[in-house]
């Protein structure tokens, strides 16, 4: 599965351009001449951006920024964020860039620009081992009985409470245990991005599955979300082309998928 990520991302990152003349704020010449460049992630979504049993920032995602931050000759500096309060928090500059498994849509495209996206994915079902055929489509989860967990704020929590009308629907706070929720019992399926399906259920073997469905309920990419700047926007979008296509992001997914 990873490897139709990085193959369509890559494919997309070939063609795709601004398209749009921003005006210039000197955002890269404002993080240049501080010596650092702000990053702002949930730390809570695997591969992307987590932390590890150290308490450390981890995955694929904080690997790119320090390399990024390294090719623009800054420091980087992780600040913690949460999917509800993402895009007020960038709005109101508390940083530069924000990264971690970020869907590319319309309302932060509003206020920021995105660089050429390095995931192209599609949400699925993920439920008990023993349920894997049975959530197959939206109208088979949208029942009465059936318990659909989300965490708030972020495309999960939107896709929920926009597709599902007599399923029940649990807000669960916490994005890391997230799916022992559903290991336990105590929820019976998440739709979420691909690529975090296949990896809880790498983490969960035996218990949580991939549901098998036709196709994914949507298709979108995962990019970073940077201050609107064409000077820095050109300056990211080079270095995410560069590790697109000499291996070094598929490196460091694939190292942040065990």
């Amino acid at each position: 599965m990873i490897r139709t990520y990085l193959a369509a991302a890559a494919m997309v990152a070939c063609s795709l351009t601004s398209g749009v003349a921003f005006a210039a704020d000197g955002a890269l010449a404002e993080i240049q001449k501080a010596g650092v460049i702000k990053i702002g992630t949930t730390g809570d979504y695997k591969p992307f951006s987590y932390k590890g049993a150290d308490g450390m920032l981890t995955g694929a995602d904080i690997a790119m920024a320090k390399d990024l931050a390294a090719n623009l000759g800054v420091k980087p500096e992780f600040v913690t964020t949460t999917w509800k309060t993402m895009l007020d928090d960038f709005k109101s500059g508390k940083f530069d860039i924000a990264l971690g498994g970020i869907t590319v849509n319309a309302a932060r495209a509003e206020v920021g620009d995105f660089s050429v996206p390095n995931v192209t994915d599609g949400k699925r079902p993920i439920a008990r081992c023993e349920d894997k055929n049975k959530y197959t489509t939206l109208d088979a989860i949208d029942e009465p009985p059936v318990r659909v967990i989300v965490n708030p704020g972020g495309t999960n929590d939107k896709f929920a409470h926009e597709h599902f009308d007599e399923a029940s629907i649990e807000v669960f706070p916490d994005n890391k245990v997230i799916f022992d929720q559903i290991a336990a019992g105590k929820a019976d399926v998440m739709v979420t991005d691909g690529v975090e399906v296949d990896l809880q259920s790498k983490l969960h073997p035996g218990v949580l599955c991939p549901v098998t469905v036709k196709a994914p309920f949507t298709h979108f990419q995962n990019a970073y979300l940077l201050r609107k700047d064409p000077a820095l926007k050109a300056a990211v979008d080079a270095f995410m082309r560069k590790e697109l296509n000499s291996g070094g992001w598929k490196a460091k997914l694939d190292a942040a998928m065990q």
